[in-house]
């Protein structure tokens, strides 16, 4: 079979990609081959003649929302098998469950009302039954894929209408019958918090439960693998919860706005997960004050062995979450603590924190995660041999259960992912058509959530109620007391306990585990500045945690964890791009973070035995039609444009908000854009001035119509700042 490129086809309100597919389709032998009694199969090739067929694939490329919605019905025509999952999986970035129902029932559904030219021959009976089958096969198709999009209390507006028309059209059809049932569901369904049983605030204890500092005695109790199966049980409950279209960047980056509290409930309960457990690694190491600094360090050697247990689980996001709070400026700078956790256990630490490595855009946990996302077991490869017999012992434990595994992915690399996709891509192309290219690229990311999301259905793991509880009940600690407290433990610990020459030898070590020198810097230790980071247990279930300063900051400044290391921190890496799993009322700048080019379209998981198979058309990067280019991306400017991050002064001055501009872009336009994006009103233009920041004490401020893209300074961070004027 090969393809090649049959250019576009542009009708009244769609534009289409067209490719041409030959294949051959049988192989003969020749005349005289015929004569002789041969088989084409069994001849060489010059003793046969092949036949090949070549037939048109459309692809949508843009078009309005009437041309979108129609062009449900002949994709299948078209040869864009795949049009139909991508259109459902992303249409909510521009449309409404209502506005597309209505679309296909009342436009093309009414044959009466239909015009000859929407649909051809609609007179004739054989295209009347072809359209409903058409039909018909779109709406089992919704509500197969997405039957939350009519999860609409209290009315059910959008089901009670596909009911009604079922019932004129299709009547004591299996598909009326089904709706009827989801109806039912919905309707007799208890209201229930989505974020379940990970809920650290006090309505999720029993009656006369208290949140209390952990006990390390308790906390010893819970045997390693214990502990990892437990949050991996609650990680795979509240994954399998998500609802893919939550993830779009046009609909996670309006969270923040007031009207929208509510928005993506399923991915801020996975948020509220993840910091619930970096926050309890935390409290567990600082929350008690009498420990001996040998008891501190056994419970940081017992985190960093659950980690390893998370691993084995293939469960990546309770192990980001363990291994960002160990990274921690609270629990890092307990170095003579560090110096008694074990030489192996240390090793197993950097091998774990290796894992999420920002080096060339996270490379190595993409591809360790595209490479276990189906498979039935971790593939666990270690550098140090005693890692290595540990690991296969402990993974050919799992596969004498005989219970495959799934995965469970650090969710905010494809919320950045699909932030990025968002920011670089425009919704409209010329003509105010929707740009469905766009949406093709973010189907690839949805594709491989939706896969991982049926791979959690190996597990099978049984939730232990005493771990819960406990778990539960954890006082989480502000960042203000951890770091208070982890002050304390370091002024506690004997600094006579080693001599000068052994605590010289320690150190060294530790720095070379850390950072493959001989040199070892201690960070500057100063107070965190007060934020709504890590909060009691009083806070906002958002309330970010803290995290490894391996996290980055795009528009996701505001998804997932906060790095809270100091920028002086030696294990910051200077040159890094950190992803970040945040809140929205929490990010904390790091001098160091950026973001790197987005994973090419190689990257994407795609499920062979799937019928949405995002890999049937190639991904185009343009709209436009011409050669493919590369986005635009963060600390980079590349062929005329590129990403900026830009924060409000005084207002919310550690939460960034990405910003694409190109070499065309003035003040007034780059100013009115991240208005905008902060939620503010755009016509207060004239009352900001943009500064970049270029160092802690300088600052680049731009002329009233400079063009931004050749007047900023492209060797430091694009991190500028909107500033009211004087």
């Amino acid at each position: 079979t090969t393809f090649q490129d049959g250019g576009e086809e542009v009708e009244d309100g769609a534009v289409y990609n067209v490719t041409l597919k030959k294949v051959q389709i049988q192989q003969a032998a020749n005349k005289g081959a015929r004569w002789l009694g041969g088989e084409g199969d069994q001849l060489p090739p010059e003793h046969t003649v092949r036949q090949y067929e070549t037939s048109k694939i459309r692809a949508i490329k843009a078009g309005t929302l009437e041309k979108l919605v129609e062009n449900l019905l002949t994709a299948f025509g078209d040869a864009d098998f795949s049009y139909i999952s991508i259109f459902l999986a992303t249409y909510r970035a521009f449309a409404s469950p209502r506005a597309v129902l209505e679309l296909l029932l009342d436009r093309f559904g009414n044959l009466e009302t239909s015009s000859h030219g929407e649909v051809a021959n609609l007179n004739s009976l054989e295209s009347e039954m072809v359209l409903r089958a058409e039909i018909a096969s779109v709406l089992r198709a919704w509500l197969d894929q997405c039957s939350e999009d009519f999860r609409e209390p209290p009315d059910y507006m959008c089901l009670l209408k596909l009911l009604d028309y079922l019932k004129n059209n299709m009547p004591n059809s299996d598909m009326e019958s089904r709706v009827q049932n989801l109806l039912k569901q919905f309707q007799n369904q208890e209201v229930e918090a989505v974020d379940g049983f990970c809920s650290t605030s006090s309505s999720g204890l029993v009656d006369g439960e208290e949140l209390e500092i952990s006990n390390p005695e308790e906390f010893s109790s819970f045997q390693d693998h214990v502990v990892a199966e437990q949050l991996t049980y609650m990680d795979v409950m509240l994954f399998r919860r998500v609802v893919p279209y939550h993830c779009l960047g046009s609909i996670w980056s309006q969270r923040d706005k007031k009207e929208n509290k509510n928005l993506a409930p399923t991915i801020r309960a996975t948020i509220t997960q993840f910091n619930a457990v970096t926050k309890c690694v935390i409290s567990t190491i600082l929350g008690t004050r009498e420990l001996k600094i040998q008891q501190r360090a056994k419970i940081i050697e017992k985190w960093i062995n659950i980690a390893h247990e998370c691993r084995i689980l293939k469960n990546f996001s309770s192990l980001r979450a363990i291994i960002s709070a160990l990274q921690s400026n609270s629990i890092y700078r307990l170095k003579t603590t560090w110096m008694f956790v074990s030489k192996d256990v240390l090793l197993v630490y950097e091998e774990l924190s290796e894992i999420f490595s920002d080096h060339d855009n996270y490379l190595t946990s993409r591809e360790l995660l595209m490479k276990e996302a189906t498979s039935k077991f971790a593939n666990l490869d270690s550098s140090e041999k005693e890692n290595q017999k540990k690991s296969q012992k402990r993974l050919q434990l799992q596969k004498n259960k005989g219970v495959m595994q799934g995965t469970v992915p650090y969710l905010g690399t494809f919320l950045t992912d699909l932030i990025m996709l968002d920011t670089a891509l425009q919704d409209y192309v010329e003509g105010g058509l929707i740009n469905f290219e766009k949406r093709r690229r973010e189907f690839e990311v949805i594709a491989q959530i939706k896969l991982l999301q049926s791979s959690c259905n190996s597990y099978c793991l049984i939730p232990d109620q005493k771990f819960i509880q406990w778990f539960r009940r954890q006082r989480h600690l502000t960042e203000e007391e951890s770091y208070k407290l982890s002050r304390e433990a370091e002024a506690a610990a004997d600094t006579n306990i080693l001599s000068p020459k052994s605590q010289k030898s320690m150190v060294k070590r530790i720095s070379t585990l850390f950072l493959g020198t001989d040199v070892f810097t201690p960070p500057k230790e100063q107070p965190p500045k007060s934020s709504p980071v890590g909060g009691s247990s009083g806070e906002s279930t958002d309330s970010a945690s803290v995290s490894s300063c391996e996290f980055n900051h795009s528009e996701t400044e505001d998804v997932c964890v906060t790095p809270v290391s100091s920028p002086e921190d030696p294990l910051k890496k200077i040159s890094g791009h950190p992803l970040s799993f945040c809140s929205p009322d929490s990010s904390v700048r790091t001098p160091s973070s950026g973001l790197s080019s987005l994973p090419s379209s190689k990257g994407s998981i795609s499920d062979p035995g799937s019928g949405s198979d995002s890999g049937s058309i190639p991904p185009r990067d343009s709209v436009a039609g011409s050669a493919p280019r590369a986005l635009p991306v963060y600390n980079r400017q590349s062929e005329g444009s590129c990403i900026i991050r830009v924060s409000m002064d005084g207002l919310h001055d550690s939460i960034y908000k990405s910003i694409l501009i190109t070499n065309q872009d003035r003040i007034p336009d780059v100013t009115q854009r991240a208005l905008l994006k902060h939620n503010l009103e755009p016509d207060a233009v004239e009352d900001y001035e943009l500064v970049q920041v270029i160092s802690e004490d300088k600052e680049l401020v731009f002329p009233r119509d400079a063009n931004v893209f050749y007047g900023m300074n492209s060797h430091v961070n694009f991190d500028f700042i909107l500033r009211k004027k004087a």
